[in-house]
């Protein structure tokens, strides 16, 4: 499941994904860092101050995959409003 533009790929094959009982809406670029988490969570019986720089890693990971999703979509809102310009400037406004 590559996404298109994004910079991060896939490490985690989707083998893995399931024998690892990954959920489905958590199966993205940073799955791969999910996996060792749940592992070391199940290990640790959830203990909150346990496996932090595991999760700090998974957490900066989805952080990173949500700004560049954000820059992308700023990218894309820019492309459309100078298209929305291009396109008024050559329309001849009409008088009512």
């Amino acid at each position: 499941m590559e996404v298109p533009g994004s910079s991060k790929s896939m490490l985690a094959t989707q083998e893995e994904m399931v024998e690892a009982r990954v959920p489905i809406p958590y199966r993205d670029q940073c799955a791969h860092l999910l996996i060792p988490l749940n592992k070391c969570r199940h290990a640790e019986f959830f203990l909150p101050w346990k496996c932090e720089n595991e999760r700090h890693i998974y957490e900066k990971c989805e952080y990173e995959l949500v700004m560049e999703r954000m820059l992308q979509m700023q990218k894309i809102r820019e492309a459309e409003a100078k298209h929305k310009q291009s396109h008024k400037q050559g329309t001849i406004p009409s008088h009512s």
